[in-house]
């Protein structure tokens, strides 16, 4: 499976933004996606999860009510609209799959840069 995530810039706080991941290669219908991001000087922290099926996800508490993750099966895209951004949302985004029993994502986009100013 290949990834190819965009959307990201440059706004200000307040602002929203919607990242988009093309998935392609793979039944990406099949996987569990996510969202996550590092910051400058920081690990990578997962930031939203969405089953194969769009049935259940889950949030970190910093992003809770302020993003939302969701996917369109026929397109092979998932979505990552996010509202009320935050200077400390400043980070790369990226976009990942995994098979829904297993432990780690296996397939990565490229990332996609957020820079949020105050």
């Amino acid at each position: 499976v290949q990834l190819q995530a965009s959307g990201g810039g440059l706004v200000r706080a307040g602002a929203s933004l919607t990242l988009s991941c093309a998935a392609s290669g793979g039944t990406y219908s099949d996987y569990v996606m996510a969202w996550l991001r590092q910051a400058p000087g920081k690990e990578r922290e997962p930031v939203a999860t969405l089953t194969s099926t769009g049935s259940h996800t889950t949030y970190a508490d910093s992003v809770k009510g302020r993003f939302t993750i969701s996917r369109d099966n026929a397109r092979s895209a998932v979505y990552l609209q996010m509202n009320d951004l935050k200077p400390e949302d400043t980070a790369v985004y990226y976009c990942a799959a995994k098979e829904r029993m297993a432990l780690s994502y296996k397939y990565w986009g490229q990332g996609t840069l957020v820079t949020v100013s105050s």
